[in-house]
C-alpha cells in the first residue's frame, strides 16, 4: 500500500518527474487535483490530441477499494444505488452512496473482475468515509474490505491493447471521448504508461497530457465530481444521465431492491423533477478574473445556482460546470463572481420527459387531463 494521507495530501505520482510536469497551481480546495500534473508544458496541445492519436492521463491519487467474498454482490447491492446482485465478470458502472434523505455522499467507479471481485474506485479524499461505512454496515456478510496500492491511469481517443500489468482495464460508457481506464500497482506506473506512448498504440504512440486535459473532458461531458460540483443537497437526479436507461446503466439502476435514500430516488422519478440540474457554462473570457469553484450563478441579482469545477477548453475556452435552477437556465442574464457573464450550453440542458407515471396517476385521480 502506498502509504497516504486519508486526504491524499502527501501523495506525489512518479510522473511529477517527467520533464515539464506541472502540477496544479492553488488548485481549488474541492477538486480532486493532488500529487499529479495539471499538464506537461503544453496543456491545450495535450487536449488537441484526445482527436488523435489518442492521451493517457494520470489518475493515480485517486484510490481502489477492494470488495470481495462470497457475500460481496448481495451486500453491495443493499448499500449502493447501483444494481449488482447478478453481474458478472468484465461488468463496469457507476454507484452512488446516498444518506437516508437521498443525498448524494460518495461516487464511485466500479469494475467487476477476478471472479466476483468488486473494485470501487474514488478520490481519495472521499475513500476513508466509504470504507469506514461499508465497513460499519458488514455485520454477518462474509466479505473482505481492502484499500488497495492499485492507480488508475485513463487513456481518452484511443483503444490501446491491455498492458500486461493490469489488474483491470474498463471501457467506460460516459457522454465524453471513448475512454479506457486501466488499473496497474503504483510501482509500475512509469513503465506501463512509457509502453503506451511508446509506437505502435497509435501511429506514434500514446501523448502524455495532464489532469487539465481530462478535467476539460469531464466538464463537457457534464461529469461531477462531487467535492467540487455538487453541495450537500445533492440529489441523484441533478445529474440526469446518473439515472439509469436501457442500454446505459448510469449510477441509478430504477429497478432494484431497497437501499438508503431509494424513497427520494423514487419519489422524484415518479412524481417530478429536481429544481436543480447540472449544466455546462460558457464564460466570458474577457473577464479579468474567472469565477471560483462555490460562486453563485445570478439571474438579475438572485441567486440561481452554484459553480462547479472551471477549466480553459482547447475549442470553448473557459468552460464551467454549475448546479442550476431548471427556471434560470434559459435565461440571457447570467453571470458569477466578479459579474462574469455566463450562458448556458443548450445542448447540457436536460430534455423534457413528459409526465412522470406517478404525476399522470395523480392527476387522473383528480380528473385532470392534459
Amino acid at each position: 500500500m502506498r502509504g497516504v494521507d486519508s486526504d491524499n495530501s502527501s501523495y506525489r505520482s512518479v510522473l511529477l518527474d517527467h520533464p515539464g510536469a506541472q502540477p496544479a497551481l492553488g488548485p481549488d480546495a474541492a477538486a480532486d487535483t493532488a500529487g499529479v500534473a495539471w499538464h506537461y508544458g503544453g496543456p491545450l496541445v495535450e487536449q488537441r490530441a484526445v482527436e488523435g492519436p489518442g492521451v493517457v492521463i494520470d489518475r493515480s491519487h485517486r484510490t481502489v477499494v477492494t470488495v470481495s467474498g462470497p457475500d460481496a454482490a448481495d451486500y453491495l447491492n443493499k448499500l449502493l444505488s447501483q444494481k449488482l446482485d447478478d453481474v458478472a465478470d468484465g461488468y463496469s458502472a457507476a454507484a452512488l452512496n446516498l444518506d437516508a434523505q437521498g443525498r448524494i455522499l460518495h461516487h464511485a467507479d466500479l469494475t467487476v473482475s477476478d471472479g466476483g471481485v468488486f473494485r470501487l474506485d474514488l478520490p481519495a479524499a472521499s475513500a476513508e468515509t466509504l470504507v469506514d461505512y461499508l465497513e460499519r454496515m458488514k455485520f454477518w456478510s462474509e466479505v473482505e474490505i481492502e484499500t488497495t496500492d492499485l492507480a488508475i491511469l485513463t487513456v481518452l481517443g484511443a483503444t490501446p491493447p491491455p498492458p500486461p500489468e493490469a489488474s483491470f482495464v474498463r471501457g467506460v460508457d460516459w457522454r465524453g471521448p471513448v475512454r479506457t481506464d486501466i488499473a496497474v500497482p503504483h510501482d509500475r506506473i512509469g513503465a506501463v504508461v512509457d509502453a503506451l506512448c511508446a509506437p505502435g498504440n497509435g501511429e506514434n504512440g500514446l501523448r502524455l497530457a495532464g489532469l487539465m486535459a481530462w478535467t476539460a473532458e469531464r466538464v463537457k461531458a457534464l461529469e461531477p465530481e462531487v467535492a467540487a460540483d455538487l453541495d450537500p443537497r445533492s440529489i441523484p437526479h441533478e445529474v440526469p444521465h446518473w439515472i439509469g436507461t436501457e442500454g446505459h446503466p448510469g449510477a441509478v439502476h430504477l429497478e432494484k431492491g431497497c437501499y438508503r435514500g431509494q424513497e427520494t430516488v423514487s419519489r422524484v422519478h415518479n412524481l417530478g423533477r429536481s429544481p436543480r440540474s447540472l449544466v455546462l457554462l460558457h464564460l466570458d473570457g474577457s473577464a479579468p478574473e474567472l469565477p471560483a469553484t462555490g460562486d453563485p450563478v445570478v439571474d438579475r441579482g438572485r441567486t440561481v445556482g452554484r459553480i462547479g469545477t472551471v477549466v480553459h477548453d482547447c475549442d470553448y475556452g473557459p468552460i464551467a460546470l454549475a448546479l442550476v435552477k431548471r427556471s434560470a437556465q434559459h435565461s440571457g442574464s447570467l453571470s458569477a463572481g466578479d459579474g462574469v457573464a455566463v450562458s448556458v450550453d443548450p445542448d447540457s440542458i436536460e430534455r423534457e420527459r413528459g409526465v412522470q407515471p406517478g404525476r399522470a396517476a395523480i392527476n387522473r385521480l383528480k380528473g385532470i387531463t392534459d
